[in-house]
């Protein structure tokens, strides 16, 4: 190993966090190949007494170093959360099952009682999820509260592969007297479809004690939402259910707002581009009417609901006093349509709840025969299963990729992808993606256009070379557009950008968002080009200098942003 890669690692655990038993090296951007490579690493994390929480997010780690790792994990018994999202970027295929068995032996060895398995961000399908099920089926998780596994290319066989395991977990720790209590799940953009579901499903009514369910993006059709309805009626604790960008249609979203009405606990509930359609919105408003007492959110967006239904939802929440936010942006109703539901929306004193409806897709032609169109999805349902299943035979991709989700029936507008980013979605726009996205940013609103930055910023994938270069062009095609449009206000946009990356408080009603390492590797692309104003640099530089923990989770970007901007700040 070279001097300075000991020299890079000797800083990096100098920086590693301890709070409470943690001892964190997330975002350290570490490549760790070998033994050798995590030899300190493996020495602080034997010397650390009480080690209750390891996070390796961030990092790449190969089968030898998380051997090694696994070695010291042998003997601590008090760890509960492992943070492992996003570490074996860049890794053979072949190389993930056997380090996630190494790690997972360790953890049972111990004796550990996880409480949090957090492994998303790893694309390891269906052979990751066969190198994490022995751990668990072992009683080193009878005790997990929050399992993540969002974006690991799972697919049908995988969703299987994990719906066993956690039903044999649950009968095992049953028959021990403490059954698994498993409260939070997510497993977002894993290919999943109707059979993955409907399995994990009967895993879910089984265990009964979910809070959170999380898992859009899987391709999952009305025969999947319906088994995942009848699951969530067990649940009787559930408070947020984000079953975003699958595809309920009319049966889907019936047999879901069914199960609703058993369930007085939910709080928040995300249909959003999930095709509820007028009946499926109004069945919903039905079970709005008669319970969910305390709901907070609700978003029933790009669903194809027509004028009558969506007033319908509105007037069916007039009793929610704890309703935050209700979001019909996108569906079918029209100019008058949308005057109507403000209309109603005012009249119940709760017109600051509604969301904006700048992207409504106006009345419709003519009515859609919602029956032939559930038929169609069945009929396409079979025919992707079975492609799933020849692609799982010639399935022999040698890097570590990014899961995506699969193509959906329908192709999404620009709307949708801003309203709910996601790489697949970028993809699916097609080549004229960037002219697209420009077209529909407002430049002249400096707020929307830094919020336009971000949503498409926040599906940068460093190691995926096609999102990468349309996040990148659609990023250009946008702020190009804008700081060469001589109205555009430069400054007012970078004070809008910094509030939201949590940077500079103001007094304005910005949302701050959540920080991931795509705002800030596209922010440090964005400054390096011609159309990006010199002195606007000097203001970027300014704030980045200073110490902020918004930054900390992206330690790495923030680092390369920060070493950018000043190389470019302009001499004095």
């Amino acid at each position: 190993m070279a001097s300075d890669d000991v020299a890079n690692l000797a800083d990096s655990l100098a920086k590693a966090q301890v709070n409470e038993g943690e001892l964190s090296y997330k975002g350290q951007g570490l490549k760790l190949d070998n033994a050798q490579s995590v030899e300190e690493m493996v020495k602080e994390i034997e010397e650390f007494d009480g080690l209750r929480a390891l996070r390796l997010e961030g990092n790449t780690i190969g089968l030898e170093a998380a051997q090694t790792i696994a070695k010291a994990l042998e003997k601590k018994s008090d760890l509960q959360c492992c943070h492992w999202s996003d570490m074996f970027t860049g890794r053979l295929r072949a190389e993930i099952p056997p380090a996630l068995v190494s790690l997972g032996d360790a953890l049972i060895t111990a004796g550990a009682h996880l409480k949090v398995l957090d492994l998303s961000d790893n694309a390891f399908g269906p052979d990751g999820v066969k190198g994490i099920e022995k751990l668990l089926k072992s009683a080193a998780c009878h005790s997990l509260q929050e399992l993540r596994l969002n974006n690991c290319g799972m697919g049908i066989g995988g969703g299987k592969i994990l719906a066993a395991a956690l039903t044999a977990c649950h009968k095992d720790s049953s028959a021990l007297g403490a059954p698994l209590q498993l409260k939070v799940f997510i497993a977002g953009r894993n290919r999943l479809e109707n059979d993955g579901a409907t399995a994990l499903a009967q895993a879910f009514q089984l265990i009964g004690s979910l809070e959170e369910v999380h898992m859009p993006q899987n391709g999952i059709n009305h025969p999947g939402v319906t088994a995942l309805a009848t699951a969530m009626q067990h649940n009787p604790q559930l408070r947020v259910l984000n079953l975003n960008d699958n595809t309920f249609t009319k049966k889907g979203a019936i047999a879901m707002a069914e199960a609703l009405k058993h369930l007085r606990n939910v709080q928040v509930i995300n249909f959003g581009d999930c095709l509820v359609r007028s009946e499926g919105a109004s069945a919903i408003a039905e079970t709005l009417r008669e319970g969910l007492p305390i709901l907070k959110e609700l978003n029933l967006s790009f669903g194809e609901i027509t004028e009558e239904a969506a007033l319908d939802v509105a007037r069916s929440v007039q009793l929610k006093d704890q309703l935050e936010k209700l979001d019909l942006n996108g569906n079918s109703l029209g100019e008058e349509g949308c005057d109507s539901l403000r209309e109603v929306m005012e009249s119940m004193n709760m017109a600051d709840k509604l969301g904006s409806l700048s992207d409504d897709e106006g009345e419709p032609e003519e009515d859609e025969d919602e029956d032939d169109d559930d038929d169609e999805d069945v009929e396409e349902e079979e025919e992707e299963e079975e492609e799933e299943e020849g692609e799982g035979e010639e399935e022999k991709s040698e890097l570590n990729q990014f899961s995506t989700p699969p193509s959906a029936p329908r192709t999404p507008d620009v709307s949708s992808f801003l309203s709910f980013p996601s790489p697949d979605k970028l993809l699916r726009l097609g080549e004229r993606r960037s002219s697209l996205i420009q077209q529909k940013v407002d430049v002249l609103d400096v707020g929307k256009t830094a919020e336009a930055f971000l949503k498409i910023s926040s599906v940068y994938k460093d190691d995926d070379a096609e999102v990468k270069s349309a996040v990148l062009e659609s990023i250009d095609a946008v702020l190009s557009k804008a700081f060469f449009t001589p109205s555009f206000q430069g400054l007012s946009f970078v004070s809008s950008l910094l509030v939201m990356l949590g940077l500079l408080k103001s007094e304005d009603k910005l949302k701050v968002v959540k920080v991931v390492p795509g705002h800030l590797q596209c922010l440090e692309h964005a400054v390096k080009q011609s159309y990006f104003p010199r002195d606007h640099i000097t203001v970027l530089n300014a704030f980045m200098a200073r110490q902020n923990k918004s930054l900390e989770v992206c330690s790495s970007s923030r680092d390369r942003l920060k070493l950018t901007l000043q190389k470019l700040v302009p001499e004095s």
